[in-house]
């Protein structure tokens, strides 16, 4: 089971937000994602070289 969640950017709630891990994609909306479960979710590691 999946959880999908939206956080308001702006609340004092929020301290900070920080990029952990960046994937490689090759779209903006991951859409599809949403249908895949478990290891399916995975997305390749954006190379930084």
């Amino acid at each position: 089971m999946g959880v999908e969640r939206t956080f308001p950017i702006h609340s004092p709630v929020i301290d900070r937000v920080q990029i952990v891990t960046r994937g490689k994609v090759r779209r903006a909306k991951l859409f599809y994602l949403r249908g895949r479960k478990g290891k399916e979710t995975k997305i390749k590691e954006l190379d930084r070289h």
